[in-house]
């Protein structure tokens, strides 16, 4: 008997893949990473933390939790050819072009890139997470024409990633307001990046393509630059008494509004909740209270207009004003989300190659048949 196909746009209502990573609710609200709620991760944990849950599907012991930072921090030192790499890149290069290239790299310097065992698996991820915030960090001084700072082991991720960037260690209120951010993007169920990671690794490829295939995946507008279209919308608005005009200008013209509204959720995104307040704080702190209130405001806004349909805040929307409030350029942002990300799309490879199957869907053929060949000299 002949297997039914469905056509299914998108996938949207397609189920792909089993996990136990990541649960959404999107009616309600709720996101869960293995079983625990994202707001008490992002109140409590740390970004090492949760990714040691994310990979062994459970929370450390107080041992195991400092022998993991430990292993991480061990990793953090880029090949030197990284570092002749990163200089040769363009310094006109878009980060993201850079950070797609760099990832792809690493696999040169790994005499592991094509052991596909769960042990060398398990240590590849190890070093795409702890590699990452320095390759970022080391492109950006590079097309600044600054010196690149080598990671410390002294510092866990968020602090010492800011700290290579800027060239100073940054404050603890700053240092626990990105690592906050990291915490809240680390995985997110099967977005499309991540099933671009599934579908490579499924191919028994190496965790560096699949990583190279998630980052080229998150580069679209649709799925992680969203952050910076919320920047960019703030800059355009520019200052406090132009939000409510512009805001409902384009209300009226039924155009989107920037880090507002999300395919999986209908009710408050859950990863905002904690970074609304959290964005409060951290911009009183550094001076910059004028993207929060505008973002404020346009939230009140858009709550009277559009929350009865379902459309609210998604986590975009205040990180964007956190980012910006750390100084860190917008076009960094979605290299901030994959550095995040790499621990979740890591998680969900190892996850396929426990029980895999190559991921090959169907397409409904919808051209023609019976079509004779017609030889050059007769077209």
């Amino acid at each position: 008997m002949a297997t039914q196909l469905i056509f299914d746009k998108g996938l949207a209502n397609t189920v792909a893949a089993e996990t136990s990573l990541s649960f959404i609710d999107g009616e309600k609200g709720v996101l869960e990473y293995v079983g625990i709620e994202i707001d008490a991760l992002a109140r409590q944990s740390t970004f090492e933390e949760t990714t040691f849950l994310l990979w062994n599907r459970r929370l450390p012991s107080q041992d195991e939790l400092s022998s993991f930072e430990r292993d991480l921090r061990k990793e953090y030192e880029l090949p030197s050819g990284m570092i002749d790499m990163v200089r040769k890149i363009p310094r006109s290069a878009p980060p993201m072009h850079a950070l797609r290239t760099l990832i792809s790299a690493l696999s040169f310097f790994d005499l592991e890139a094509d052991v596909n065992t769960p042990a060398a698996n398990a240590r590849k991820a190890m070093r795409l997470v702890a590699r990452t915030p320095g390759l970022i960090a080391a492109f950006d001084r590079h097309r600044k024409g600054k010196p690149i700072i080598l990671a410390d082991a002294r510092f866990g991720i968020a602090e010492d990633f800011l700290r290579m960037l800027n060239g100073t260690e940054p404050t603890v209120a700053m240092a626990r307001a990105f690592d906050v951010c990291l915490i809240l993007h680390a995985d997110h169920g099967l977005n499309a990046s991540t099933f671009a990671a599934r579908v490579t690794i499924s191919t028994l490829s190496d965790m560096y393509s699949a990583m190279t295939s998630a980052v080229g995946t998150l580069k679209g507008p649709l799925h992680g630059g969203a952050n910076e279209g919320v920047m960019h919308m703030l800059e355009e608005i520019g200052t406090m008494d132009r939000v409510d005009g512009w805001v409902q200008e384009r209300i009226g013209q039924k155009d989107k509004i920037m880090g507002f509204g999300h395919r999986i959720y209908k009710s408050y995104d859950p990863r905002a909740t904690y970074l609304k307040t959290f964005s409060q704080k951290i911009a009183s702190d550094t001076g910059n209270t004028r993207l929060y209130e505008m973002s404020r405001r346009i939230e009140e806004i858009m709550h009277e207009a559009v929350a009865a349909k379902g459309i609210y805040p998604n986590v975009d929307f205040y990180s964007a004003t956190t980012y910006a409030s750390l100084g860190l350029d917008i076009d960094l942002f979605t290299c901030l989300f994959a550095m995040s990300r790499m621990s979740g799309w890591t998680g969900h490879c190892i996850e396929q190659l426990e029980g895999n199957r190559l991921i090959r869907p169907h397409a409904e053929y919808k051209g023609p048949h019976g079509v004779k060949y017609l030889p050059i000299s007769q077209r």
